[in-house]
């Protein structure tokens, strides 16, 4: 297995996606500052095919659509919000804008085969006209390819706590105690996969800005109805297990958890353990998880049906990325500086090793012939392997893998 290409980009890479598994590669970067945005097309020699550069909002946001559309989120010139889609040449095809509230900001939204589903939270303070507040009403819309919104459903997170959370003040004599229900300090998007669409159900993840605690909501696709909602947890990877399900990922405050909702938003499984998961085709679940006890280790997991779960290869460090599983079952992701493959087996292989340690924001992908393509930091690493090609499941293989837009139609 070897290194075949190294290429950089214009700032912190946030997202890679493709169309087709020969490529061409779609990057959205910072540019010269976090108010601008950058998307480059890139071939799988390194060259770049063209480059746009946009009004940014601090945290670019990218779909790829299954038609070959980039859609980008970005203000517009009058301090609105809009989604530009931007066409296989580097051309703009059109540019839809959502009417929006004073004060608040497209926190995530996914390209559907009709429109698009849209998160909605408060903007960030240097985004706002003086007098302006950030909203502290955060909603979950659905739009039409014009624009036209369907439906607007407001979020509220309502006073959050969690069972690990304390608090050592006047109220409680200074003696450390379980920290009351408090309204939010201001609500965001929870920070990993904050909006999912799967058949006709929505999974919308919001938290509390300071605490991390949230909440993920389950909508009806096509009514915008809150169907339901779970309890407050420390917010992290949530994905897709199959049509109208979800799994639902906590991590902190001494909880490590993982479950399984159904269409009807109650919950099916649960797991003692919580990581960046794949759900493949015939729903078996599995990636790199920590738990909690006996000794907060990071292993190759497998999540059984039974609601138990099978530990494999220890995994030293903390920074992962997001896996993807090749058509025999193989788990290939990167951790910690080395490119790892995880087998049907759970037999562990390092495809490669270096002693670079950056914290991994971006998905693994992988490519015809084998390649992986993994960005770090602001470059991307290209790797000829001996991997089968993209296993067919709801997460993240398939669209999702490839496109970077959680959808399962």
């Amino acid at each position: 297995m070897t290194l075949s290409l190294r290429f950089g980009l214009p700032g912190q890479i946030w997202s890679v996606a493709t169309q087709h598994p020969c490529g061409p590669l779609y990057a959205t970067t910072y540019g010269a500052n976090p108010l601008e945005t950058v998307i480059s097309s890139v071939d799988l020699s390194g060259r770049v095919l063209w480059q746009r550069a946009c009004p940014g909002t601090g945290r670019p946001r990218s779909r790829l659509s299954p038609s070959g559309t980039l859609w980008l989120a970005r203000p517009t010139d009058g301090g609105g919000r809009a989604l530009e889609g931007v066409l296989p040449d580097g051309s703009v095809d059109r540019t839809v804008t959502l009417p929006c509230r004073a004060g608040e900001e497209v926190a995530a939204f996914v390209v559907l085969g009709d429109g698009f589903c849209v998160s909605w939270a408060g903007a960030a303070p240097m985004l706002l006209a003086p007098g302006v507040q950030p909203s502290r009403v955060p909603r979950v819309a659905r739009y039409d390819r014009g624009g036209q919104c369907l439906w607007s459903t407001p979020i509220e997170l309502g006073p959050v706590s969690h069972p690990g959370m304390l608090e050592m003040n006047e109220e409680t004599g200074w003696e450390a105690r379980t920290a009351a229900p408090r309204p939010p300090a201001w609500v965001e998007a929870s920070p990993w996969e904050p909006l999912l669409v799967s058949g006709d159900r929505v999974a919308a993840g919001f938290a509390d800005g300071r605490s991390g605690v949230g909440r993920t909501f389950f909508l009806d696709l096509v009514s915008g109805a809150l169907m339901a909602v779970t309890d407050p947890v420390p917010a992290r990877r949530n994905a897709i297990a199959g049509p109208g399900a979800f799994l639902v990922g906590a991590l902190g405050y001494g909880t490590c958890a993982t479950r399984r909702f159904g269409r009807d938003g109650t919950e099916s499984a649960r797991w003692d353990c919580h990581g960046a998961m794949t759900v493949d085709g015939p729903g078996a679940v599995r990636g790199p998880a920590w738990s909690v006890s006996p000794s907060c280790t990071s292993r190759f997991r497998r999540l059984t049906a039974s609601n138990d779960r099978v530990d494999g290869p220890h995994l030293a460090g903390h920074h992962t990325s997001h896996p993807a599983v090749d058509a025999n079952g193989t788990t290939v992701f990167w951790h910690d500086g080395r490119l790892l493959a995880v087998d049907s087996d759970m037999t562990l292989r390092e495809l490669f090793v270096s002693d670079d340690d950056r914290n991994v924001l971006g998905r693994t992908l992988l490519l015809d012939g084998g390649r992986v393509v993994q960005p770090l930091g602001s470059e991307v690493l290209v790797f000829r392997t001996d991997l089968a090609a993209l296993a067919d499941g709801p997460w993240p293989c398939g669209d999702a893998n490839l496109l970077g837009n959680p959808v399962l139609e």
